[in-house]
């Protein structure tokens, strides 16, 4: 799992990745999105917000959370990270 956290000043800038990361994974808290992707998805991934925000201004970063790490994560207040269905039935 990838835990995605920013700190991005500009509002548009912010609002704009908020919108991008909800096609990648489950936002958690307002700047936390937790992702469940290969190496190669996020390597696309940090490509694409390379573009998207402004390095001397913004604070992208990208945490990985081992599988055995994963199953041990505690929380309060939400449920514990969940990885998308392996399929879906149309």
């Amino acid at each position: 799992m990838i835990v995605i956290v920013y700190d991005i000043p500009d509002n548009k800038r912010r609002n704009s990745l908020s919108k991008f990361l909800e096609g990648y994974g489950n936002r958690v808290q307002f700047s936390v999105f937790e992702c469940f992707l290969t190496l190669a998805e996020t390597k696309e991934l940090y490509i694409k917000i390379e573009k998207k925000v402004k390095p001397a201004e913004d604070n992208v970063r990208f945490y990985w959370i081992s599988r055995h790490g994963t199953s041990k994560i505690l929380t309060i207040g939400s449920q514990p990270p969940q990885p998308p269905p392996k399929s879906y039935i149309v």
